[in-house]
């Protein structure tokens, strides 16, 4: 099963991984972070539908998501 891991302090809410994720997966957070932004998130549930395509790592810029896959022998 893939692993998105999104550093919620590391996350200033742009959304850029919102509009990345071609399965609408990503969402922003209905809280604030401690520094005072709107973090994405990524629920257990949605965690199944995802793919690992790894699309929202790339485009965040604060290198605030990592994506762990499934190594396949």
């Amino acid at each position: 099963m893939p692993k998105v891991v999104i550093d919620e302090l590391r996350c200033k809410g742009c959304a850029l991984c919102t509009t990345a994720c071609p399965r609408g997966l990503v969402k922003m957070s209905d809280k604030i972070n401690r520094q005072g932004f709107i973090p994405a998130v990524i629920s257990e549930a949605d965690l199944e539908q995802c793919t690992s395509c790894a699309l929202c790592a790339q485009m965040c810029p604060d290198v605030a998501i990592t994506v762990f896959r499934e190594i396949k022998k």
